[in-house]
């Protein structure tokens, strides 16, 4: 049996997949080019033009909504590439707000970019499991604690935003909560619309408990 030469988690992140693979359907595919409306394609071709590459993960259901899509397609410009935030600390942020969704597709393309960035393989293993990472550096505590406030609590106290405001100053806490805000909606439009992982990849979030 594979499960006798696997680690527990790794047992669970098969189960995981199989499950995926066994029931989940995604509910907004592709659009073939030639179904798309005028706007539709507009946006693919802007989004082309902006990027450099064809959409793919949240784009493709935004699509649905061409207008929408370009617009999110332009916060994420600045939120991704151009934040207050080094890469390191925007991507840690990210990571927390896909684990806080269970969001596969989200954890699966950022997770190797935010090691890439400079966050450590241990610190990415905790959030996956949904633990607090130790050790993390002072601007990762503070960048943690406001995300967790946030997501248990719909608010930041004031002890967690004096520290953003030592470390980050006013545009670096509305880039932070704006990097929060972007993740989750492209979470919810992919967990809406069952966006699937590439073929080949398998899931890297167990779920957590309620």
């Amino acid at each position: 049996m594979l499960d006798n030469f696997l680690p527990p988690s790794a047992v669970v992140l098969i189960a995981i997949g199989m499950a995926v693979q066994a029931h989940a359907q995604d509910r907004m595919p592709p659009i073939p080019a030639d179904r798309m409306t005028e706007a539709q394609r507009k946006a693919v071709a802007d989004f082309k033009e902006a990027r450099g590459v064809d959409i793919s993960g949240p784009f493709v259901p935004l699509l649905r909504s061409p207008e929408v899509m370009t617009r999110a397609r332009a916060m994420g410009d600045y939120l991704r590439f151009r934040s207050v935030l080094p890469p390191r600390l925007s991507e840690f942020v990210i990571l927390l707000t896909a684990r806080s969704w269970t969001q596969q597709y989200e954890w699966y393309a950022h997770r190797d970019l935010a090691i890439t960035a400079g966050v450590t393989e241990a610190t990415a293993g905790a959030i996956a499991d949904g633990r607090r990472p130790r050790p993390m550096t002072d601007e990762e505590e503070v960048l943690y604690d406001f995300c967790d406030e946030l997501k248990r609590n719909q608010s930041v106290s004031d002890a967690t935003y004096a520290r953003m405001l030592r470390a980050f100053g006013e545009p670096g806490i509305i880039d932070a909560a704006g990097i929060v805000g972007y993740y989750t909606m492209l979470s919810m439009v992919m967990n809406t619309a069952r966006t699937p992982l590439p073929a080949g990849a398998a899931p890297g979030l167990a779920p957590l408990p309620r």
